[in-house]
Order: C-alpha cells, then sequence, then structure tokens
C-alpha cells in the first residue's frame, strides 16, 4: 500500500480537504483503488457535542462515527463509504493511551508523547489500511503547520514513512501565496517559511501545492521549488475554481496525479470523460429556482455543507440552478412569514438540537402545509413538522418535543433506551433500515421497499400518539422493518411534504443524486412553473 499525508500551511481553511479528495477522484479514475482519512489535533473525542456555528456539520459515516465535515468531501468525490477508522482526534488518541495505562497496558512504563502516543496514531493508520486493503491511502492532517496540537500526528507519519519505506510515502504540503496588491505581486515567503517549519519536524514535502485565487505564476512556483527543494513540477497550482467539482481536472491538468503516479511508480491511464461530463452538465444549466433553507446555524453555511452540497447535485440533475435563501428560523414570526418566503417555490428545514427557533420552525412547517409550498424536513425539520400538524390538524394545542420541554404532550420524546445516559455519543448513528409504504413520496423517490438512510438523533416520534395523529390524517410513510419505529411523515393532501428522521445528504453524490432530494427541487420548479403561468 502507498500512502499520502496532506499538510497546510500559512493559515487554515486553504482547501487541504478538497485537495485530498480530489486527488483520490484522479486516482480512481486511473483504476486505483483509494481510502482517506483525517486526523485533528482538538481535543475533543469526535466533533458529535461541538457548536455547528463553530466547527461546521458533523458528517456521519455508515457505521456511525460522527466525523469531521472533511470526509464529506472525500466521500463526495471518492465515492466511498469511509468508516469510524477514518478521523482521528487528539481526544480520541489520549483517551486511549490513558484507558491503557489504567488497564496496566504499558506494564509500568512512564506513559509519553513519544513512543506511546505516536504509536497509538501509526497503530490507527495501520487499522485503517488493513481494513480498506487500497492501493493507496491518503490522510490529511488538519490545522496548520506550527500548531502546538498537531506536533504528535507530525512526528506519527515522520516515523511512519520510515517504517513502511520512503519510497511508499508521499508529503503533500498545500500553502497560501498570498498577492500583495499595492505592489501587484505575489509573495512566496510564507510557502518558505512554512515548509522550513514542516522540514524542522523532520518532514520534507515531495509536492507543493499553491494556494492562491488566481494563477501565482511561473516563476513564483520555480522560485518556491529552489528555496524548499522540490522538483519543478512538482510545484502545482490550485487556484479559486468556480465550482467545487472542477478542482480535480484543474489539479489533473498541472499535473497532480501524474507527478503521484511517478514517484509511486503507477502506470495507469486517467480516464476522466465521465467527470468531465458532469462538470459540463453543471456549467450548462441557466433557469434557477429559490428554496429557502430554514436552520438555527445559518450564520455558518458549513453547519449545513452537505444539504447545500446535495441540493447542487440535485439542480444539476434537474438541469437547474439552485438559490438557496438563508432564513434563521428565529425570524420567523407570523407578521414576517410572508415578506420572508416570498418568491419561494421550495422549503427545506434541516436538522438541530435545543429549542432556540423551534417555534419558527413550527411556524414554517404551517406556510409550507397550507400554501403547498414542496417541504423537505430532515431529521429535526421532521420532528417540527409532527409538532405543527398536531398542534394544527389533530388539535394538541400543547404538542411539543420532551428536548424541548418536561410539559406538555410529547409527540417526540427520547428514545427509550437513550433515557439517562450522558451525551457524547449516545445518539441512534449510523445507517439503519427503512420499509417504505406503497402510495408516497418514497416509494416514487426510491422505488424500493427497503432502505437504508443514516442517522443522528437521540429523540424521535412518541408511538403513544401515533394512532390519534394517523387518524387525523398523518401519513406515516416509512418504518423500522418491525413497524415500530416512525422514518417518515408525509401529508398527501400536498404535491410534497415529507418529513424524514434521518439524514439523506450524507449519501448523495454529484455523479448520483440523493433520490429524495432530486424529486424535492422536481417539485419546487414545478411549484415555480406552475405559479408563474397563473401570473
Amino acid at each position: 500500500m502507498k500512502y499520502v499525508f496532506v499538510t497546510g500551511g500559512v493559515v487554515s481553511g486553504l482547501g487541504k480537504g478538497i485537495v485530498a479528495a480530489s486527488l483520490g477522484r484522479l486516482l480512481k479514475c486511473r483504476g486505483l483503488k483509494v481510502a482517506a482519512q483525517k486526523f485533528d489535533p482538538y481535543m475533543n473525542i469526535d466533533p458529535g457535542t461541538m457548536n455547528p456555528i463553530q466547527h461546521g456539520e458533523v458528517y456521519v459515516t455508515e457505521d456511525g462515527a460522527e466525523t469531521d465535515l472533511d470526509l464529506g468531501h472525500y466521500e463526495r468525490f471518492i465515492d466511498e463509504n469511509l468508516t469510524k477508522y477514518s478521523n482521528l482526534t487528539s481526544g480520541k488518541v489520549f483517551w486511549k493511551v490513558l484507558n491503557k495505562e489504567r488497564n496496566g497496558e504499558y506494564d509500568g512504563q512512564t506513559v509519553q508523547i513519544i513512543p506511546h502516543v505516536t504509536n497509538e496514531i501509526k497503530r490507527f493508520i495501520k487499522k485503517n489500511a488493513d481494513l480498506t486493503q487500497a492501493d493507496v491511502m491518503i490522510t490529511e492532517i488538519g490545522g496548520t503547520i506550527g500548531d502546538i496540537e498537531s506536533q504528535p500526528f507530525l512526528e506519527a507519519i515522520r516515523q511512519f514513512s520510515i517504517e513502511v519505506g520512503r519510497k511508499n510515502c508521499l508529503f503533500i504540503h498545500v500553502c497560501l501565496v498570498p498577492f500583495i496588491a499595492g505592489s501587484y505581486e505575489f509573495k512566496s515567503k510564507p510557502t518558505q517559511h512554512s515548509v522550513k517549519e514542516l522540514q524542522s519536524n523532520g518532514i520534507n514535502p515531495d509536492i507543493i501545492i499553491t494556494r492562491s485565487e488566481t494563477d501565482c505564476g511561473e516563476k513564483i512556483r520555480q522560485k518556491i521549488a529552489l528555496f524548499c527543494n522540490v522538483e519543478e513540477d512538482c510545484v502545482i497550482q490550485n487556484s479559486t475554481a468556480k465550482c467545487l467539482y472542477e478542482v480535480p481536472l484543474m489539479l489533473h491538468k498541472n499535473g497532480l496525479d501524474k507527478v503521484v503516479c511517478r514517484k509511486f511508480g503507477f502506470r495507469k491511464k486517467c480516464d476522466l470523460t465521465i467527470w468531465k461530463e458532469m462538470v459540463k452538465s453543471i456549467h450548462s444549466r441557466k433557469n434557477k429556482v429559490t428554496i429557502a433553507l430554514v436552520g438555527k446555524y445559518v450564520t455558518l453555511h458549513d453547519s449545513y455543507l452537505s444539504i447545500i452540497e446535495a441540493l447542487n447535485h440535485a439542480s444539476y440533475a434537474n438541469h437547474v440552478n439552485v438559490e438557496i435563501k438563508w432564513i434563521d428560523s428565529e425570524k420567523v414570526k407570523k407578521s414576517t412569514i410572508k415578506s420572508l418566503f416570498k418568491d419561494v417555490y421550495g422549503i427545506i428545514v434541516p436538522g438541530g438540537f435545543g429549542n432556540r427557533g423551534i417555534e419558527g420552525m413550527v411556524l414554517t412547517c404551517q406556510y409550507a402545509r397550507e400554501k403547498n409550498i414542496p417541504y423537505f424536513g430532515i431529521c429535526l425539520g421532521m420532528q417540527v413538522a409532527v409538532i405543527e400538524y398536531a398542534r394544527n390538524v389533530a388539535k394538541i394545542s400543547d404538542a411539543t418535543s420532551g428536548e424541548f420541554s418536561n410539559n406538555g404532550s410529547k409527540v417526540i420524546d427520547i428514545m427509550e433506551d437513550k433515557k439517562g445516559k450522558i451525551i457524547g455519543g449516545t445518539m441512534r448513528l449510523g445507517a439503519y433500515p427503512c420499509k417504505i409504504k406503497d402510495d408516497s413520496i418514497m416509494q416514487r423517490a426510491y422505488n424500493q421497499e427497503l432502505v437504508e438512510e443514516r442517522h443522528r438523533h437521540r429523540y424521535e416520534f412518541n408511538n403513544e400518539y401515533r394512532k390519534i395523529l394517523v387518524d387525523k390524517g398523518l401519513f406515516i410513510s416509512g418504518t423500522s422493518p418491525d413497524n415500530k419505529i416512525v422514518e417518515t411523515i408525509e401529508v398527501k393532501e400536498n404535491k410534497f411534504f415529507i418529513g424524514v428522521q434521518f439524514h439523506p445528504e450524507f449519501k448523495s453524490r454529484p455523479n448520483a443524486v440523493h433520490p429524495l432530494f432530486y424529486h424535492f427541487v422536481k417539485c419546487s420548479i414545478e411549484k415555480m412553473v406552475g405559479e408563474n403561468v397563473e401570473k
């Protein structure tokens, strides 16, 4: 197996994850089996308890790991399901080391960063390698070179390259090349200093990716190659692309996969025909449809990254541009609702936690249901749809969720097996089966009787209220195979009104749109066309 380690320098947020994912796609287009993983230096065990406004969304794998959002990029680009061995944090490493120490597994040794912490990191790399049996494993090291938190990871991959043989490892360093407007020139010095910092950790980069808004120019790349001790064709330009999925094509044109294959001795040709056709189709879209995303964390769009991408994928398949109108659920009031949803032809309410902004979401559900606007509720969006229906159709005026209140009629309540447990890692996580009923949106979308979707929730539909809600017209279109857990609800009077307890956005791909997102966008387009005809 060959190993690629991707690090970043100068500033954070350079797109190391996109570089890693793009390289994975390019190598896969050469017929190689690719695996990916992300190392995050923060001390949290996983991102599951972190604020989405600070960290962005939590991405969930098939096997139920709560991971960094970059794993979403890996899955969407490489189109391979990742696992719990695809994301490692400092917190998880230290947790394992300290538990081993408490259990006496170190035979009384003094426990230290080297070798105990670094050995644990290397063990994690090898575990993922053994599990995937890939030809190439790409590992991204989070953070920026110089951060104190990332030093154990850098030391571990330095040791690892020696143990598996330097010919089997490549180090890629992604660096910002800033443009100084006053002197109208790009500057290579930050990259030189960043590489020097990396070298002080015993790692010499094989490839340097220069990150800038526009092409920094051949002379700058030659200068970086000279001062950073790499071959000239190993300094690869990475400019800002119009579309995320153009990046593999740009990096291929600039020679990234060619250099990687040369250094590893791979001789397979790269067939990007399908990917190029997809990007061409993306740029051929002309008309647009506006869809409102009503959420609690709209100040950071990365909080809903997979939903944004799933909507994009649906827009490609429907040959239309989707324009997202971001709406803070706290601002949805009876006095503002008409103006907020003016010229909106579809409404999506995503997941979230806590009671802030919930009443705005309930109002949103009511407005969508009564105005027959396509509505797509995901996780919390499904739960508030149930609450709204209970209040306004079933006349259960105090309908609520156990997450928001200890009083009232809890039409949504905590799952029985989660009661009294701590917060971290105790949700229903990962892929679970859903049995689909006939004559439903679910059936028309999937055209299957049984599907598996990824979950991340602690609260669910309360079966104590199941009969009364069904009697009042709520259609339960998807359940667990034993019919005990409600997975999806629909309002049959509307053309598209669905709430799903799972997170379908995690399984959408740019060249394989998720069926629910496809039909949601399709119905939104039909709503827009119908209203324009009436006008």
